[in-house]
């Protein structure tokens, strides 16, 4: 598929669109002349009515493209902050025809998405949009042209439906794509010594964290509290909902609609969270459990196979502003006996550090992208970058300061080892990250050899100008 080589850029950019492209047509029609409105039977969106309000560009199984659409995503690609200098109409139009047959496929193949996942990101996408336009939902559909908040609400929910069947459809496309160690090295091999890719600096980091503790306390006020929420809702009756709107602390909950739905076969959430989520049955109440966010109480919705709707109250213990000192201190002292050589930094780290996943460790991070202890730098995260920029090998930082992922303060110290300058890719150095260069290619392949022979087995109708395009894929089927 020579048009996924070709537009790489284009496909990020849409992936960066998903919250911004709420004009794309994404009505299923069939074809007939009538200008009223024609009644759908088993389309995707069987509660509408679709209206030719201008001309079909092209038709991809159960999916039209209408001549505005390739404009209006130039138009949105553009606002956005994208660049298609040099992106053509065809090219454009080629990728809505590739995100259609995506789409098309997915229902043909009963991938499910969470409807309820989908609304809590239309719930997002809307709050976002509403402070671009100031707050007012009249402004924003006077954008949009849309008469109502609810029009726009259902435009916007199919378009993110058929997103995410686009996207979980190239997921199962690759999702047994493997290679192996020789087809790794038969892919280093074949690249001219000239053109091999460079690799940048890359670095080990090592850091020492102290997490300022809340007292037992506060902690067992907490735990009071939401059994006092679990006895509200189990016998007298109260709204599970009302306790999280009221005194829930977790941001995500609201922008998913007050509820998230777990799947046993996709983990998502802690360990602890799951656990607590899956032991329940429908309308039950977990007792009060801790994660690195807060505690927690857990109510099951509905239970549907392997997926449960829940909701959940988190409640974090408040830090008192000597415990924030107290954690500070400690850190600085461990610091100095390391500068004092009475400790080494590895030691320091099992010794003292309150990060559970690198205390065992001596304090290495690892790389989320590699999975490795190395850290390319222009790769790096901003933040990190930031912190360790002029450190030199094996120089300490000092104490730094930080939000931690639940927004609580904690300090850290920081040390480099093992920098690697900017250098040709070699294979044995490399090999993981030429491995997943290989496999890029290799899902390539296969999402080319399923787009060649989808297009010839789906019904697709590309009109007008449009078909004067040359376009990669075989979308006319000369």
């Amino acid at each position: 598929m020579k048009f996924i080589n070709n537009s790489k850029t284009i496909k990020v950019l849409f992936v960066a669109l998903l919250t911004l492209n709420v004009l794309s047509a994404q009505e299923i029609i069939e074809e007939k002349k009538e200008e009223k409105p024609v009644e759908k039977k088993d389309s995707v969106l069987s509660t509408f009515n679709a209206v030719k309000v201008d001309g079909v560009a092209s038709v991809v199984g159960d999916f039209i493209i209408l001549e505005s659409d390739v404009p209006k995503e130039r138009e949105q690609i553009i606002a956005a902050g994208g660049n298609l200098d040099g992106v053509s109409d065809c090219e454009l139009m080629g990728s809505l025809l590739e995100n259609k047959l995506y789409a098309h496929h997915a229902i043909q193949d009963s991938i499910q998405v969470s409807d309820v996942e989908i609304r809590g990101q239309v719930d997002y996408q809307v709050q976002q949009f509403l402070q671009y336009f100031g707050g007012s939902m009249d402004k924003l559909l006077k954008y949009y042209k849309k008469e109502d908040e609810q029009s726009f609400r259902d435009e916007m929910f199919e378009i993110n439906k058929n997103n995410q069947l686009a996207s979980k459809m190239q997921a199962k496309i690759v999702e047994e794509v493997e290679v192996t160690p020789e087809e790794v090295r038969e892919y280093f091999d074949k690249i001219p010594k000239d053109k091999r890719p460079t690799f940048g600096t890359e670095l080990k980091v090592s850091q020492i964290v102290a997490i300022p503790k809340a007292s037992e306390e506060e902690e067992k006020r907490i735990i009071e509290r939401l059994k006092g929420f679990k006895e509200d809702v189990m016998v007298r009756g109260a709204s599970f909902r009302s306790k999280a709107v009221l005194y829930g602390e977790d941001p995500g909950l609201k922008q998913s609609g007050y509820i998230y739905t777990l799947d046993r076969k996709k983990p998502r959430m802690v360990k602890e969270f799951r656990q607590a989520a899956f032991a329940l049955q429908e309308g039950e109440v977990s007792e009060p459990f801790k994660t690195d966010f807060g505690y927690h109480i857990v109510y099951c919705q509905k239970i549907k196979g392997q997926k449960y709707d829940i909701c959940h109250v988190l409640m974090k213990p408040k830090v008192s502003n000597s415990a924030i000192k107290e954690a500070k201190e400690r850190l600085e002292k461990v610091r100095q006996r390391i500068t004092d050589g009475e400790i080494s930094f590895a030691e320091a780290a099992k010794e003292a550090s309150d990060e559970e996943e690198t205390r065992k460790d001596g304090g290495k991070l690892i790389n989320p992208e590699t999975q490795d202890y190395n850290f390319e730098l222009t790769r790096m995260d901003t933040e990190l970058y930031s912190q360790i920029q002029n450190l030199k090998d094996n120089d300490i930082s000092l104490v730094l300061t930080e939000q931690d992922r639940s927004g609580d303060t904690k300090f850290k110290i920081l040390m480099v080892t093992d920098r690697i300058d900017e250098h040709k890719a070699d294979y044995a150095r490399d090999f993981l990250k030429i491995k997943e260069l290989a496999l890029k290619e290799k899902q390539l392949r296969a999402i080319e050899d399923w787009q060649s022979e989808k297009i010839l087995d789906t019904y697709i109708k590309v009109s007008g100008k449009y078909r004067e395009c040359d376009f990669s894929g075989n979308w006319l089927k000369k």
